[in-house]
């Protein structure tokens, strides 16, 4: 059976992580494939998490995933979320 590319819609997601035993925190950035759990993003904070997710998406290519397209979309509050098109094969 002949494989053909396709792609999976995805959002970045950026939550904090707390340590309940040294009480530490740290922020990790995920994708979800659910709009509405999407990080709202101020517009001055956005190209740099952009450019530090292309900066990950090297880590992210292999096996099935060929790459990602990564473009933004404003929300009615004027805030933006960034969007990713991971495409697989």
């Amino acid at each position: 059976m002949a494989q053909t590319e396709s792609s999976n819609e995805l959002y970045v997601v950026v939550l904090p992580m707390m340590s309940m035993d040294t009480g530490k925190s740290e922020e990790i950035m995920t994708l979800m494939g659910e709009k509405s759990l999407a990080t709202r993003f101020f517009p001055d904070q956005v190209e740099d998490y952009e450019a530090m997710f292309r900066r990950m998406t090297k880590n992210l290519t292999g096996g099935h995933v060929k790459g990602f397209e990564i473009s933004q979309e404003e929300t009615e509050s004027g805030r933006v979320v960034i969007k990713v098109m991971q495409n697989v094969a």
